[in-house]
């Protein structure tokens, strides 16, 4: 997968995009990485990208005329990926982003992600984007956070970047529940045992009880997310006899 970074600060990813998974996966070539400085596409002598809102106001506003000429210059040179390719744009008016949304978005060859800096950008920004996308209800300064939050999400479901295949489906969100508790050595630890199921071999029992604790998780501390999960019907009706004896 191809992700072209419109951005003011690409050194803003240098950390998070060079180490761990998604250094790796950047590495092996399964995410080619780019970045584009919209800045470098301003065209008066100082390189202004922001200017006074009209109208009146606090902070500046990012122009439109840069930002336009950077992701149209992206576009032309990635031309191959049209109609394979979404280009986003982070504003707190898009849709949440949520598990399936980086599940949907792995299917694309190209992401083009579209940051925001300063107090906000001129509304006709929008209009690049096949998507306005918002990480939360909350205000950061730019789009650079939710971008490398998009990537790592998103990066997760293509096929190599993970070391088992199998990590992805049991992370949390994936199925719409929350993920089951883990263990690891030590056996005890501070007068906590580890359950007896994980250390019975028995991987059909296993299984069971970590989704009845991811079943459990859920409803002790999401329990909205329920109405939305993929649940069986052996799965209802474990919820609902939790339910009438009190969860637990």
């Amino acid at each position: 997968m191809r992700i072209d970074l419109v951005t003011l600060f690409p050194e803003m990813f240098a950390g998070a995009f060079g180490s761990s998974i998604i250094g790796r996966a950047a590495a092996c070539g399964i995410l080619d990485i780019h970045y584009t400085n919209f800045r470098d596409y301003a065209t008066d002598k100082h390189r202004h990208v922001d200017d006074a809102p009209f109208g009146g106001g606090a902070g500046m506003v990012l122009k439109p005329e840069p930002v336009y000429a950077a992701v149209r210059a992206v576009q032309k040179e990635t031309a191959a990926y049209e109609g394979k390719r979404r280009t986003i744009l982070f504003d707190p008016a898009g849709e949440v982003f949520t598990q399936e949304t980086a599940k949907e978005l792995a299917s694309c060859e190209q992401l083009i992600l579209i940051c925001g800096h300063y107090e906000g950008f001129d509304a006709r920004i929008c209009d690049l984007a096949d998507r306005l996308i918002s990480v939360g209800d909350f205000v950061l300064t730019g789009g650079e956070i939710p971008a490398m939050l998009l990537v790592d999400a998103t990066a997760r479901m293509l096929p190599g970047v993970l070391g088992d295949d199998m990590s992805a489906p049991t992370d949390s969100f994936y199925g719409g529940l929350l993920g089951y508790p883990q263990y690891t050595r030590p056996r005890s630890f501070e007068g906590k045992e580890v359950p007896d199921v994980l250390l019975s071999g028995n991987h059909a029992e296993i299984a069971r009880w970590r989704r009845e604790q991811s079943l459990l998780t859920t409803l002790r501390r999401r329990p909205e997310l329920l109405s939305r999960a993929e649940l069986s019907e052996r799965d209802r009706v474990f919820l609902k006899s939790r339910e009438e004896n009190g969860i637990s």
